[in-house]
């Protein structure tokens, strides 16, 4: 297992090609690429050429880091025909762009709308009959995170819809600060995915469903909107025991293949003690779930 930091929080005060050294100041072995305006930003065409790539890939050798995923956000199951087909020819690219770096694990969402789940559920497979000979064919893993808001939100249900693809090179993303949207208990949902987990992020969150739903209070009443934080370990309502342990129990811990993020975004302005906190605590939440 790797364990990686998101430099998500950094954005706006490193540039690309300095994630390489910051992420190894901070402690970390590896990171992941999540969408940046000089690389692959959301739901656009990727913006790094070759150049770009092959001086992202110096940055790493040259600061003794790796990436261990890369995360595109591209509309893939979008029921807009342009949309879906520009988020092909988008990921097309991004494929290229990871096996230029030699990464082979990738991770997304779903990208479609829960309001016409049916039709982003067509154009998910469409875009899978295209993509998948692609991803197999280079050898890359990617893995779908059910985000809040999308077309399939609930763990299990997402499960069902990346099996129904039938490729072993797709496969599942816990992410733990979205627990409360899924649904199912994340036992039942590790438990039924089992290997196929191959990345978990990392971060808390509120149970919006406490107080009775009250928690947290939207106008006007009754309002489809979503609400969930990305906050370090501890400040929110997921059961650590139960995540981490259920990660153990299904081989998460001890497979070379799998990666766990730190994926907090809610204290940029603590950015560098929130990424030094969280690798601590991950490595010591992981050492003691290896131990029962």
């Amino acid at each position: 297992m790797k364990i990686a930091l998101d430099p998500t929080p950094f954005h706006r005060t490193h540039s690309l090609l300095e994630f390489p050294r910051l992420v190894k100041d901070l402690g970390y072995d590896y990171f992941q690429m999540t969408p940046h305006p000089d690389f692959i930003p959301f739901f656009n065409h990727p913006k790094a050429d070759d150049d770009l790539v092959a001086d992202l890939g110096k940055a790493c050798k040259d600061a003794g880091v790796e990436i261990a995923s890369i995360l595109p956000v591209l509309r893939w199951s979008s029921p807009d025909p342009d949309a879906r087909e520009a988020a092909v020819r988008n990921w097309k690219r991004a494929i290229q762009i990871a096996v230029d770096l030699g990464v082979q694990q990738m991770n997304t969402e779903f990208s479609g709308r829960p309001e016409l789940a049916e039709e982003s559920e067509r154009a998910f497979y469409r875009s899978m009959e295209e993509l998948l000979p692609i991803i197999e064919r280079e050898g890359i893993h990617v893995a779908i995170d059910p985000h809040p808001d999308d077309f399939v939100e609930n763990g299990l249900e997402a499960w069902r819809v990346i099996r129904g693809a039938n490729s072993k090179n797709l496969g599942f993303v816990y992410v733990s600060c979205h627990s409360f949207h899924m649904q199912e208990k994340p036992l039942d949902i590790m438990r039924t995915v089992g290997d196929r987990i191959r990345v978990a992020h990392v971060a808390d969150t509120m149970d919006h469903h406490r107080s009775n739903g009250l928690r947290y209070i939207t106008n006007p009443p009754g309002s489809p909107a979503r609400v969930h934080q990305h906050l370090k370990v501890g400040d929110g309502d997921v059961d650590w025991d139960e995540f981490f342990g259920g990660l153990a129990e299904v081989g998460f811990l001890d497979s070379p293949d799998t990666v766990l993020v730190s994926s907090v975004f809610g204290e940029n302005e603590n950015a560098d003690e929130v990424s030094r906190y969280q690798l601590r605590t991950m490595q010591e939440r992981v050492s003691a779930a290896r131990k029962g």
